[in-house]
């Protein structure tokens, strides 16, 4: 565990990660670790290409979903999951991302979203059933394959973020070997 953040409590969702310590924007405040590629999706993996899932250490599967999130993803070295602070972060305060922000579709959710937010979707979605205008704000802080999707559907080409998850995803297959 972490000396950041830790696991409690969190009325209405089981479980959540919370802060230990304040983080400021743009901070990492959980590293992700992958613990093993999944053959298909499940309701902890994590998606990091349209057809490949991992599946991360605990903290990571732990955090709970907000259609208005305090974090977002980055991918790092190791091509697994960092949740990165979107916005200052107080002590006490739980560690939120939207899953949209690395599935491109959600699968093993309810799809009534209950997050309670002021900006609640009222559904859990995936990248796919994202606004425009959620996509635009979410861009830095969601999984480069995603707005490779994106760039693919509109006529784009190959760009770096795609080259990094393809050599994200044959680092991986080859540690799995």
């Amino acid at each position: 565990m972490s000396d950041s953040v830790e696991l409690r409590s969190s009325p209405g969702r089981g479980v959540g990660v919370f802060a230990l310590q304040k983080f400021r924007a743009s901070e990492t405040v959980i590293v992700g670790v992958i613990e093993q590629r999944l053959l298909r999706n499940s309701s902890h993996a994590s998606q990091i290409g349209l057809n490949s899932f991992v599946l991360h250490n605990r903290l990571v599967r732990l955090v709970n979903h907000s259609c208005e999130p305090n974090c977002g993803i980055k991918v790092n070295n190791t091509g697994a999951h960092d949740y990165v602070a979107m916005r200052d972060i107080d002590v006490g305060e739980e560690i939120l991302f939207d899953y949209a922000m690395r599935n491109y579709k959600v699968e093993h959710f309810p799809k009534q979203c209950l997050c309670g937010s002021s900006t609640c979707r009222r559904h859990i979605t995936g990248w796919i059933g994202l606004p425009a205008e959620k996509k635009r704000e979410y861009r830095r802080f969601a999984a480069p394959y995603l707005l490779d999707l994106e760039r693919s559907d509109c006529g784009g080409s190959t760009t770096e973020s795609s080259v990094s998850t393809a050599v994200f995803e044959r680092e991986l297959d080859a540690s799995a070997n």
